[in-house]
């Protein structure tokens, strides 16, 4: 009788986790256990009120909502054994877990762990805002699951702070029920969402200042008033609330409380080409490894790393030693960012997936043993994809890193 409870756990039931939990099974893999702390898979989607998602996955266009109870029905139908409520607290370097639930902790033990738990946004004590601490304060993550599962709107005229994708989805959010916020805020000089995009808050007749902060919250019981910094000078504005959007932060607890730690640089685990961890029996994928993607995005690459665990499954756990991807500044993180010798299991990340501090100008290069062999040059803005191609020599390299020359 076998010592694993299943073949392979996957800790989380967004896109990625369902996507590498049926990818698993469609390649064999008999037994595939999936956890999740919530009540239903689904994750960040299941508060989502607005589209599009599930076009490239399911060949139509779900809400949000909606596209949490197809994930569902699609990993029942493969045959996947789904434990909702549970919630994994340690990692164990020999591949079992500590799980709890209602029915108490209990340990389990798998051949191969791929962790898929997602990002979130980061709080108001993240963000070292000073000011009162009121009610009327909340992330978008936060108000989305106030209105889908109890009903509640928080407030009636917020101000929204920041402009990424998740941003305009909290612009979308209030409109449909019933807040107009009084102002959209962004302390760089440019959205960081794509045009055009960026011009539906004006479109809707919210005024939208770039190069502003936010530098105080007025109120005590409940949110009175902000004060913002803009063009040098201090001005208040009259609102309700406070609505904090983007900055995610991979929800990486586990890697950062085990052995593996996490990478300094993306705050998610070290994975390599394959999506497997410097644990050999540890997988990633999803916004995890990087804050962060569409739910399409994860999805797909859910469906990449459980590929490659398929294959992992018939081979010894022996990874090999890591070689680091290194970078210049202002790279703000690369992903895969170790590489291991190429193996017989399927290569999950074609390209490395790079982000930047700031909006910057110059040309990047990438580096194997101090051979440029690949370059390009920009403009290139934070919390935007770059995508080089990882060349097939790659893993076998002693020396992997990108270079950034800076132009004015």
């Amino acid at each position: 009788m076998s010592v694993f409870d299943t073949d392979v756990l996957v800790i989380g039931g967004g896109p990625s986790g369902v996507a590498a939990a049926i990818e698993l099974r469609r390649r064999g893999a008999k037994r595939v256990m999936l956890l999740d702390r919530e009540p239903a898979l689904g994750g960040a989607t299941r508060h989502c009120s607005h589209s599009p998602f599930g076009m490239l996955e399911f060949g139509r266009v779900y809400f949000g909502a909606a596209y949490g109870r197809k994930l569902t029905l699609e990993a029942e139908k493969a045959g996947i054994d789904i434990r909702i409520g549970h919630s994994v607290v340690e990692l164990a370097d020999n591949g079992s877990v500590l799980v709890a639930s209602a029915h108490g902790a209990e340990r389990i033990a798998a051949q191969r762990v791929i962790v898929t738990t997602g990002a979130r946004e980061k709080p108001r004590s993240a963000r070292l805002i000073s000011g009162d601490r009121p009610l009327g304060v909340v992330t978008t993550g936060t108000l989305q699951s106030y209105l889908a599962f109890h009903g509640l709107l928080p407030f009636r005229r917020p101000l929204i702070v920041g402009s990424e994708l998740v941003s305009l989805s909290a612009v979308l959010t209030c409109l449909t029920h019933g807040a107009r916020p009084v102002a959209m805020i962004e302390p760089r000089t440019h959205a960081l969402a794509r045009a055009p995009l960026t011009w539906f808050p004006t479109m809707m007749g919210i005024p939208f200042h770039r190069g502003t902060d936010l530098v105080d919250i007025v109120g005590r019981d409940r949110v009175e008033a902000v004060k913002i910094r803009r063009g040098g000078a201090v001005e208040t504005i009259a609102c309700d609330g406070v609505l904090l959007t983007g900055q995610f932060t991979p929800e990486s607890a586990l890697f950062l409380q085990s052995s593996m730690g996490v990478d300094r640089a993306s705050a998610g685990p070290a994975v390599d080409q394959h999506g497997r961890s410097h644990n050999p029996l540890y997988f990633a994928a999803g916004n995890v490894l990087r804050a962060v993607e569409t739910g399409g995005w994860a999805y797909r690459e859910g469906r990449s790393i459980g590929r490659a665990v398929a294959d992992d499954l018939q081979r010894e756990p022996d990874a090999g030693a890591p070689v680091p991807v290194s970078f210049d500044a202002p790279i703000k993180l690369v992903v895969p960012n170790i590489l291991r010798r190429t193996s017989s299991i399927s290569t999950a990340f074609r390209e490395f997936q790079l982000r930047v501090l700031r909006r910057v100008r110059g040309r990047l290069s990438l580096e194997i043993d101090g051979q440029q062999i690949w370059q390009a040059s920009g403009t290139w803005s934070p919390e935007r994809r770059i995508l080089v191609p990882i060349p097939p020599k790659a893993p076998d390299a002693r020396q992997v890193h990108f270079r950034f020359r800076e132009e004015e």
